[in-house]
């Protein structure tokens, strides 16, 4: 019936208000305790556009910020829909949309920029938050405690915010997740655990870039071997080999495939199926094509399945 974030943001108060009133050495310093103006309005400083133009950092300030407040906002979505109890899924255009027109109003006015937040999404499931309006009345409750009751939110310790986070972030990244991403082998662990570090170590826009650039260095490495695959075998004295493309082969395996070609024994038989591909890159068909010119020469019969051939010789 109580949620325990408040119990813990109560007993912070209620501990910090007590070892204050004994002269303790163990009360809070000032610096150590949420910090909201009496009057929120005072403060908003509205833009000066005459920078503009003039100054090239806001530009990369606001890119910075810009992709910064997307990738926070793709991940916690990802990190909410998989707590829906209800197994709904969030429109993530819909979601960037609302928030690039909040973050430009925030800027009109002074206030800094807004993304999605694990702690609030969480916060309103444990609640048992069913529709979009609870998103907009937690946004109400918020500004109605800055604007009335910043006296009694002044008094919250960050060390109860700090623990109602930790554990947050422990719910969501709990050891079993590290153990099932193991379990899914080493290509999926190294580019997941990578991450993290990346992330810890530096911040949340190299340590995700990071962790891009890792995913793509696997995808990349995976579709070179995974494009096609050849089988040897001899029938009656005879040499046989196929090579069977995959549904979907493009320009990555370009060298290893004509390596691969360049391999096929004289006096052979070989047949290159490409019956079941969706798509084949051009390069791709360009190589098997000025194959089959230089086959006649080492006496290779040479059967195509799928596969069209393009014109070289108007090429060169």
């Amino acid at each position: 019936m109580i949620p325990v974030p408040l119990v813990v943001v109560v007993l912070g108060i209620v501990v910090n208000l007590g070892f204050t009133s004994i002269a303790s050495h163990f009360s809070l310093k000032q610096t150590q305790l949420v910090n909201i103006p009496d009057n929120i309005f005072s403060n908003i400083t509205f833009p000066d556009f005459s920078q503009f133009f003039s100054r090239t950092q806001i530009w990369k300030d606001g890119l910075a910020i810009g992709l910064l407040a997307t990738l926070e906002t793709l991940l916690c979505i990802e990190a909410i829909d998989k707590l829906d109890r209800r197994n709904r899924i969030t429109p993530i255009n819909r979601e960037l949309v609302a928030q690039g027109i909040g973050n430009m109003t925030c800027g009109l006015i002074g206030a800094i920029p807004i993304t999605a937040v694990v702690v609030r999404g969480a916060a309103n499931i444990d609640a048992g938050a069913r529709t979009k309006l609870s998103a907009i009345t937690h946004g109400l409750f918020l500004l109605m405690a800055v604007l009335f009751i910043p006296f009694l939110l002044n008094k919250i310790p960050y060390a109860s915010l700090a623990a109602i986070l930790i554990i947050t972030g422990y719910n969501l990244t709990k050891p079993k997740l590290y153990r099932n991403m193991w379990s899914l082998g080493w290509k999926q662990f190294l580019p997941f655990i990578l991450t993290i570090v990346a992330i810890l170590a530096t911040d949340l826009l190299i340590g995700v870039s990071i962790g891009l650039l890792l995913s793509i260095y696997f995808i990349i490495r995976g579709n070179f071997k995974a494009e096609y695959k050849i089988t040897k075998r001899t029938t009656n004295s005879i040499e046989t080999e196929y090579i069977k493309l995959n549904t979907e082969v493009t320009f990555l395996n370009k060298v290893s495939l004509k390596k691969a070609l360049d391999e096929v024994s004289e006096y052979c038989v070989l047949t290159i199926d490409g019956s079941e591909c969706n798509f084949i890159d051009y390069d791709i068909l360009e190589i098997i094509s000025e194959f089959e010119n230089k086959a006649r020469d080492r006496h290779i019969e040479l059967h195509l399945m799928g596969i069209e051939k393009v014109n070289v010789t108007a090429v060169h």
